[in-house]
């Protein structure tokens, strides 16, 4: 037995109760669905609710005859598709039946009613239903079917330009580190290679005191390069994979950060960078001291790779229960379209072509500052230069207890590539 909603509906009209039992009986079957009416207005309301596979009508009704109710039928979107076939007892009067035709009858049945003839045109016409429903059916399966594979052709061309994204990257990193390693040990060499032909001639006067110091402030810069470079990229990968150390002290935060720029005033100063700065005589606090020396390092270093020349200004404050460290340059500045990108992997300032770096030290700065649970922002106009702005709590031990129980790679790993494509 077939489910109500896997039978065809036949609709049957007729304003004599004993033809529409008669009827009912000739085309009652498992697979059929019998629904009877006694008037055209009955028959309207059922051909409201539900999807009939053939309707069949009597001719002559009181009020609303079959050919008026077979014209508001064709007249509604809902029931213009369905087949009517008409029941006359006029006989085969040809002008009867064109009327019926043009009323939009598919085929007549005339009194009295031959059996076979009836169940095998209802047949055919139940047939013809169901194949027109299997092929509906076939057709959303198959639009179905053409949106899944346009949602995965998009995703596939967004994966594909994540992946030419993240090629470029790759391929620009590479690069840059091989450009950027290639300096300091180029310099390395030949100052190597200067003082082999030195030796060969027995040249010691290019071995005094004084330039043998030269010698090794030479040398020793250099390292410390190639030193920081790999320090970033051992960084960069253990924050990608969530092992970036912090280890919390309590220590006076103005005196580290009086200590680190005393220790750049040479850099600055051969940089053309007057400093001024405005630090309190103490402020003590829980924090990794070491990293947050590099963040300020890394800020340093960019005020003087982009604002060679011109002032720089570091202040320390507090407030309330978080410190504010920010540094300013008077640099080339940073369009307001860069400024959240400068804080990713290997992003550069537009205008940077030609200043050395990986493009990794605010990377690294921001997730140190995030490890913290601190904040990170710049405010920039191009041209003007830039300030950099780093908030710590100021008693970071409980937040940085929580940092240790997560990865410190926060989600903007994920938005990176979307973002650049």
């Amino acid at each position: 037995m077939l489910k109500e909603g896997d039978r065809a509906k036949i609709l049957i009209v007729d304003d004599l109760p004993e033809n529409l039992l008669a009827l009912e009986a000739l085309l009652k079957h498992d697979d059929i669905a019998v629904f009877k009416a006694d008037s055209a207005e009955s028959a309207l309301e059922l051909l409201l609710v539900h999807e009939f596979a053939l309707a069949i009508l009597d001719v002559q009704m009181p009020v609303m005859n079959g050919f008026e109710l077979a014209e508001m039928m064709r007249s509604t979107e809902k029931t213009k598709h369905i087949p009517i076939v008409f029941v006359s007892a006029a006989g085969h009067d040809r002008n009867y039946a064109f009327k019926g035709y043009e009323s939009g009858a598919v085929d007549f049945l005339y009194k009295p009613l031959d059996i076979h003839a009836v169940r095998s045109k209802v047949s055919v016409f139940v047939d013809l239903y169901r194949h027109r429903k299997e092929m509906k059916r076939q057709l959303e399966a198959l639009e179905r079917s053409r949106q899944e594979q346009e949602v995965l052709l998009e995703e596939l061309r967004q994966t594909q330009t994540e992946l030419q994204h993240a090629v470029r990257m790759r391929d620009d990193f590479m690069s840059i580190v091989s450009h950027e390693l290639k300096t300091p040990l180029n310099t390395l060499i030949l100052e190597a290679q200067l003082r082999k032909i030195y030796l060969g001639k027995n040249n010691l006067s290019a071995f005094t005191p004084d330039k043998l110091m030269d010698m090794v402030e030479r040398d020793e810069r250099q390292i410390h390069k190639l030193v920081r470079l790999i320090d970033d990229m051992l960084d960069v990968s253990r924050i990608r994979t969530g092992k970036l150390s912090i280890r919390t002290s309590r220590f006076d935060l103005a005196h580290l950060v009086t200590t680190i720029v005393e220790n750049f005033m040479p850099q600055l100063k051969a940089a053309g960078c007057e400093l001024t700065v405005d630090v309190p005589d103490s402020i003590e606090g829980e924090w990794d001291e070491f990293r947050i020396e590099q963040v300020l390092a890394n800020l340093l270093t960019n005020a003087m790779r982009y604002g060679a020349g011109k002032p720089v200004h570091v202040k320390l404050d507090v407030q309330a229960d978080q410190v504010e460290l920010s540094v300013k340059d008077s640099g080339i500045g940073i369009s307001t379209e860069h400024q959240d990108r400068i804080f990713r992997q290997f992003e550069r300032v537009s205008g940077s072509e030609g200043v050395a770096g990986l493009g990794l030290g605010l990377y690294i700065a921001d997730q140190i500052v995030r490890a913290h649970h601190g904040s990170i922002g710049v405010k920039s106009i191009e041209g003007q230069g830039s300030t950099f702005s780093v908030i710590l709590p100021l008693n970071g031990a409980a937040a940085v207890e929580q940092a240790r129980n997560r990865p410190v790679l926060v989600e903007k790993e994920r938005r990176d590539m979307q973002d650049s494509a």
